[in-house]
Order: C-alpha cells, then sequence, then structure tokens
C-alpha cells in the first residue's frame, strides 16, 4: 500500500468515525444516563463488531448480502426496527434511575450484532474492501493493515462520544434536561433509520434524493 493511499484511508476514516451515526449516537445517550462504564461494553463492542464485518466483506460476504433483495432488506428491516426500538426506549426516560433500572441496557453482544444489521456498515465496509484490499494481490496483508486502523478509529470516536456523555451526565439530571436530552438522542436515531430506510427505498424505485448512497455500485466490485 502506497503512502497515497495510507492517507486516504486516514482521511475516511476520520470523517467517518467522528461524524455523529447511530454508534456514536448510542455511545452519548449510555454514558449520558447510566455513566462511562456502563458506556464502556458499548463503545468496545462496536469496533469488535465492525472489525468482523470487514473480515466477512473482504471475503465476499457483503456483496452476497448487497447482491440478494431478500438478505439486504433482511438486514435493513432489522437495523431500522432495532433503532426505532431503541428510540423509543430512549426518548421515554427522564431520570437518571429509570435509565439505570435498564431502559438503556445495551450490552456488548447487542452492540456487536447492532454492527451486522446497519446496512450502511455494510457498503461502507464494501466501500473500504472494493478501495484498498480487493482484487489486490497482497489483499490478506492490506486487510492487515486496514483493519487495526479502522478497528482504532472506532475505539477513539465512541469513547470520545462516551466521554461527552460521561460529563453532561450531572447536569443532565437537574429538572427535565435528561428527558430533552434523550429525545434529541432518540431522534437522532429516527432520523438515522428513517435515512437508511428512504435511501434503500429511493434506491429500489430509482428515486435519487441529494443525500442519496447508491447500493448498487458495491455490488459490482470483484473482491
Amino acid at each position: 500500500m502506497t503512502s497515497a493511499e495510507f492517507w486516504a484511508l486516514l482521511m475516511l476514516a476520520t470523517a467517518v468515525s467522528f461524524t455523529p451515526g447511530p454508534n456514536t449516537t448510542l455511545s452519548t445517550a449510555i454514558a449520558a444516563n447510566r455513566g462511562l462504564r456502563p458506556a464502556l461494553r458499548f463503545v468496545l463492542a462496536v469496533p469488535v463488531g465492525w472489525s468482523m464485518l470487514l473480515v466477512l466483506s473482504a471475503l465476499g460476504v457483503g456483496a452476497l448480502i448487497l447482491a440478494v433483495p431478500a438478505l439486504r432488506w433482511g438486514v435493513l428491516g432489522l437495523g431500522v426496527a432495532y433503532m426505532l426500538w431503541l428510540a423509543w426506549r430512549l426518548s421515554g426516560s427522564g431520570a437518571l434511575a429509570s435509565a439505570e433500572g435498564g431502559r438503556l441496557d445495551v450490552g456488548f453482544w447487542q452492540g456487536v450484532l447492532l454492527q451486522f444489521v446497519n446496512i450502511k456498515a455494510w457498503m461502507l465496509a464494501l466501500s473500504i474492501v472494493a478501495g484498498w484490499i480487493g482484487g489486490q494481490p497482497d489483499w490478506p496483508r492490506r486487510l492487515a493493515l486496514v483493519l487495526p486502523v479502522m478497528l482504532a478509529f472506532a475505539l477513539a470516536s465512541n469513547f470520545v462520544y462516551a466521554l461527552v456523555g460521561s460529563a453532561l451526565r450531572h447536569w443532565l439530571a437537574r429538572g427535565r434536561r435528561l428527558l430533552w436530552f434523550n429525545r434529541v438522542m432518540a431522534l437522532a436515531l429516527a432520523v438515522t433509520a428513517f435515512w437508511m430506510a428512504w435511501n434503500a427505498v429511493g434506491s429500489a424505485a430509482g428515486v435519487r434524493p441529494p443525500w442519496h448512497v447508491g447500493q448498487a455500485a458495491p455490488v459490482e466490485v470483484a473482491l
């Protein structure tokens, strides 16, 4: 891998890791509601799940999922349903006591499995495979280089967001601040779920909104 390819990978990893998304939103919300230590289970689960997903994409499983409509829609449906369910539970938590009682209890394995029902994560993994790994004679060595980079960025970004949530914890405990904070976080999850669904439906119907990210292109990549 050339230095130009590596720097491009670092720029991509920075952009996709530190911008808000379902994982960073949940890291922030869990830490704000339940504290940094309970949030660490989810923070650690994200890079583990995503690294497994990247390896599967490098082996061709990701392309298969996006190429078979039933599998693609199944992953999308499960991901959207789970995020909406989390948003619903989060939106009703207005006190730290109710949050600590299990309303926002997302464990390690739940966090790992969440990566596998995130169609955006599959598409990102396929894009990385297409740009840096697939079709290269030294693809195992490239995968061994790309994997720890993406794992480190996923861990760092979610840990930073969890630190922010933990820092806000005591301030949010006053009055109705936590309730409105949780509703904003729930709205962010719901909007992400809606974006994923709209993007997929628009792609299937041939509608290309300005924010559209095509799903067909990664399938054509030879892995």
